[in-house]
């Protein structure tokens, strides 16, 4: 009798259409995700801890890029880690006659900096803000021009600070870091394609 249960409820097993242990349905979303606005930037709060720091960089990076020597530059932008392709892009920003930092960096007239950080939420409380301010790392871009009056127009967005040909601006991101016993920071510069 009992393995007659037992057969027959492996037949009822068997039988049923659907597996017990079914695959799981995929993980992968099936809406396509919404596409969220790019952040904005704004000008680095002059009472922040973090603008003296980045002015210093950049200011030491501006030297670098003017010299055009590579030797100087080259570890500004991360030394061995800076590829090839890198190298050769940013000496190609250096000479090319379209390229936004001829005239930021060596133009006779007197050259503006901006220091850009990302705007916070509004939605982002007193301690939210406090914590990002002592924090031990940071991002900004710097942008430099030459001419006018320092007031712009400087990018809205990362996505335009991409030193595409036509730009009135020339950028680089630079991430800061207070983590250890020496503070350092590293710049990392884009090279967008002509529109």
């Amino acid at each position: 009798m009992r393995a007659l249960l037992i057969s027959s409820a492996l037949v009822a097993v068997f039988a049923l259409p659907v597996p017990l242990y079914a695959a799981p349905a995929s993980l992968l979303p099936t809406e396509p995700e919404v596409a969220q606005p790019a952040s904005k930037l704004a000008p680095l709060d002059a009472g922040s801890a973090w603008t003296p720091r980045f002015a210093a960089a950049a200011d030491e990076l501006a030297r670098a890029l003017a010299s055009r020597d590579e030797a100087q530059w080259a570890p500004l932008l991360g030394g061995q880690w800076l590829s090839a392709a890198d190298r050769a892009g940013v000496r190609g920003l250096l000479v090319d006659r379209d390229s936004p930092f001829l005239p930021a960096l060596f133009s006779k007239g007197f050259a503006h900096r901006a220091i850009l950080g990302w705007s916070a939420p509004a939605s982002l409380g007193a301690a939210e803000r406090a914590a990002i301010e002592n924090g031990q790392e940071a991002e900004a871009l710097v942008c430099w021009a030459a001419g006018g009056d320092g007031t712009g127009p400087w990018p809205t967005t990362a996505a335009e600070a991409d030193n595409r040909p036509g730009r009135h601006y020339a950028c680089a991101r630079i991430a800061y870091s207070i983590r250890g016993e020496t503070p350092t920071w590293r710049a990392f510069i884009e090279r967008g394609e002509p529109a």
